[in-house]
This record gives C-alpha cells, structure tokens and sequence, in this order.
C-alpha cells in the first residue's frame, strides 16, 4: 500500500469512528487514542479533568512507543475495521 492510500483508508477510517454515535469499550477508545495520536505525531499531553483517565491514556501511549506513525495508521485501521465487523 502507498502512502498516500495508507493516508486515505487512514482517514476514512477516523471518519467511521467520529461518525459513529454509540459509546465505544473504554479499551478500544484507549488503542484508538494512542494509535491516533502516534499517526498523526501528535505529542500533546493527555488533558482530561481526571488524572486517573491521564494516566490509562498516557500507559496506552507509552505501550506503543516503538511504533512508526504508518504501523499506527495501519493498526488504527485494522482496529476500526476488526470493531465494524465484529460488532453486534
């Protein structure tokens, strides 16, 4: 796969998550949070209120740190298209 057809699938993708408008499982919302974040070289700290919710999320970023941004986007992918297929 190109680049660029990563970078497209990459953001469909992102679209089927920000369209959807059931909750998610907390895990999976946490893989997508550090997948997301690590594609997009997004390197801001976690903020929400909760330092508890700042600490899973900061842990979900961590477990991934050895990863490039394009095995980030390719498993994003696959976590989004696993969840569709898979869901009730």
């Amino acid at each position: 796969m190109t680049s660029k057809e990563l970078d497209i699938e990459f953001k469909d993708a992102v679209n089927r998550v920000n369209d959807h408008t059931e909750p998610f499982p907390a895990d999976f919302l946490l893989r997508l949070y550090a997948y997301f974040k690590k594609a997009t070289n997004n390197y801001d700290r976690p903020s929400s209120r909760k330092p508890i919710i700042n600490a899973f999320k900061a842990n979900a970023l961590f477990q991934i740190k050895d990863i490039t941004k394009d095995e980030a986007k390719q498993e994003y992918i696959s976590l989004v298209n696993n969840y569709f297929l898979y869901r009730k």
